[in-house]
């Protein structure tokens, strides 16, 4: 229970201009809209995994490999690219991100024709690397927009973008395999596993330059002026000196505690997103286009999406923005619910009630901690590498997820899979049990922004 003091008044409040909010919004929207965009070209992966095996005769291992790959090669890029996108801005970044994603899904469309598991690895850990644009450019940009009192709450719509993608494909992706009649008119055959990479890519090219037409970097290029800028951000400015985001960053004891536990969200949320297509047709022997996959297809991100917004809220509104205690109470929850799946899932319905479960505990400390927890500790300047570290130690939980999850299944079958996934959650626990105030933001005795307007008649369009 908070205690009293902990709650928020009227004065914790931002005051904004008229017009302010709703700018902030189309933003948001443009930008969201282009991250969930990214997860299409991500998450088709996992819908396409059975076919690819099953054409060029890939064990578990070999499709692991291809997952451990681009996770590696997202990690890393998340520190290049974090630094990269605090000094060229985050609008750049989220467009590079974009246009190399689109070709190598493209790519990987193709490569269909030559069915070599080194080229379907090389193109994949690409789009890993490529991908890794987006999140330091999104979380980036929307520093500048959102105060620190509203950053959990953010970081709840900034779940629900990412489940959105993941939605969409999880519904789309076996239309495709399967076929499908649209509004009765038009009958499409079922298609080769190479048009879930073809599709994602043309949603993507046009996001991505609506994006770049619409979306404006901080509030002042929309035409709103903060009165000061906020502690810890130096000035307006949001780009900041490799050298100086690189040194304070590293020095950040958040950023490793956070890091960590964020390890433990990422073998969790892998295992589960990677591999749950593959458990429901190999244990349960559930076919793609059948209606309980359907279902699940739409519970896990609907519930991880109504996890994401209830972390937020609850660590803005009764925690004072403070992130780890929400966390805490998630990862054991979720290390308790993957033991009792472990014993329990026996029947496709329950099976189906443990992975939602699950979508709901671990997309929940993915937003909390990679963007909320990110905004904090970086701030206005820095929070491009900061996300972008956090981030990635995420994928390096997920490429255990990949290749050693493969060779575990392949070596003592799928009722591991649970007891791979139960350790992140007690760890993950752990982490944010003793973390302290380590992740709380640099700037959490700021005094709410009051933005001015400019001229006395709002903020005007630059």
């Amino acid at each position: 229970m908070a205690h009293q003091d902990d709650m928020p008044s009227i004065i914790d409040r931002p005051v904004y201009p008229p017009g302010f909010r709703a700018r902030r919004g189309l933003n948001w929207a443009f930008l969201g809209f282009l991250y969930t965009s990214y997860y299409l070209c991500r998450y088709n992966f996992p819908i396409a995994n059975g076919a690819i095996a099953k054409e060029f005769h890939f064990s578990d291992t070999q499709m692991g490999l291809i997952i451990s790959m681009q996770s590696l090669a997202y990690a890393c890029g998340q520190w290049i690219n974090g630094l990269i996108c605090d000094r060229i801005g985050g609008k750049r970044s989220m467009i590079i991100g974009a246009i190399g994603t689109l070709i190598v899904n493209v790519a990987f469309g193709f490569a269909s024709f030559v069915g070599q598991l080194s080229l379907f690895t090389l193109l994949w850990a690409m789009n890993g690397y490529l991908q890794s644009f987006g999140a330091p450019g999104m979380v980036k940009i929307n520093t500048a927009w959102f105060h620190h009192r509203e950053r959990g709450s953010f970081a709840g719509i900034f779940g629900f973008m990412i489940n959105l993608g993941v939605f969409v494909i999880n519904r789309v992706g076996p239309m495709l395999l399967a076929g499908f009649t649209f509004m009765g008119l038009l009958s499409v055959p079922a298609l080769h596993w190479r048009w879930l990479f073809f599709g994602p890519a043309c949603v993507i090219a046009i996001v991505a330059l609506l994006m770049a037409l619409i979306v404006k970097q901080t509030p002042e290029e929309a035409g709103f002026y903060h009165m000061q800028p906020p502690k810890g951000a130096g000035d307006d400015d949001p780009r900041a000196k490799t050298s100086e985001v690189f040194r304070k960053m590293v020095s950040h004891p958040g950023i490793w505690f956070t890091g960590l536990a964020y390890f433990c969200t990422g073998g969790v949320r892998a295992s589960q997103q990677q591999w749950f297509a593959r458990y429901m047709t190999d244990v349960h022997h559930i076919p793609l286009n059948s209606r309980i996959f359907y279902v699940l297809g739409f519970l896990m991100p609907f519930v991880a999406s109504a996890g994401s917004l209830m972390s937020g809220y609850l660590s803005d509104m009764f925690f004072k923005s403070r992130r780890a205690p929400v966390a805490a109470v998630l990862y054991f929850t979720e290390a308790a619910i993957i033991l009792l799946a472990a014993h329990f899932a026996r029947t496709p319905i329950e099976t189906v009630v443990f992975f939602v479960a699950i979508a709901f505990t671990c997309n929940s400390t993915h937003s909390l901690l990679g963007t909320a927890a990110a905004m904090d500790i970086g701030g206005r300047k820095m929070a491009g590498f900061a996300s972008g570290v956090i981030d990635s130690f995420q994928y390096l939980g997920q490429a255990l997820a990949g290749v050693v999850l493969g060779m575990i299944l392949q070596k003592y079958g799928w009722h591991s899979y649970w007891y791979f996934m139960a350790p992140f959650g007690i760890i993950g626990g752990l982490l944010m049990v003793f973390s302290g105030h380590t992740i709380t933001a640099s700037a959490e005795h700021e005094p709410p922004p009051v933005i001015p307007i400019e001229g006395e008649l709002g903020g005007q369009e630059s």
